[in-house]
């Protein structure tokens, strides 16, 4: 990894704070930026650059809990996905929603992939791991 690589940016979009934590403490380890937003329609300000984040930078991947309140986490998704400047983000589904039914909706949706969080902390840790691993090591991200 160069130089260019070690200050990626990582939007962690995930309403319950004490999850959100665990995952930024595995992310510690590497040299990116996190920022944690807890609902969709600040994350979805943040990513057009509205209200507070008019200077927001882009992120170069995002982690989305799909089980925001309501819909919200396929709401916002499918919000993403359908803007042409923001749809080449990749986005993993980082989630504790297991079901069929929300596994074929990430990918129905164009998530790039969909994994259930581990409730166990060192696993937790092995998993943002290996997507920092896939995603910033191993894949080619388009530039911004």
């Amino acid at each position: 990894m160069d130089e260019s690589d070690s200050e990626r940016l990582i939007l962690l979009i995930d309403d319950d704070r004490d999850r959100a934590q665990l995952i930024e403490t595995a992310l510690q380890s590497f040299q990116h930026r996190v920022i944690t937003i807890a609902d969709g329609i600040e994350a979805i300000d943040f990513l057009n650059r509205r209200g507070d984040y008019l200077d927001a930078p882009r992120p170069d991947l995002i982690l989305l809990e799909l089980n925001l309140p309501g819909n919200e986490g396929q709401d916002l998704l499918a919000k993403i996905k359908a803007e042409p400047q923001l749809r080449r983000i990749p986005i993993v589904v980082l989630t504790t929603a297991a079901s069929e039914a929300d596994i074929f909706s990430t990918y129905l949706l164009q998530g790039n992939c969909h994994i259930v969080k581990s409730t166990d902390l060192d696993r937790l840790r092995q998993i943002v791991q290996r997507i920092e691993e896939f995603w910033f090591g191993i894949v080619t991200l388009p530039v911004a």
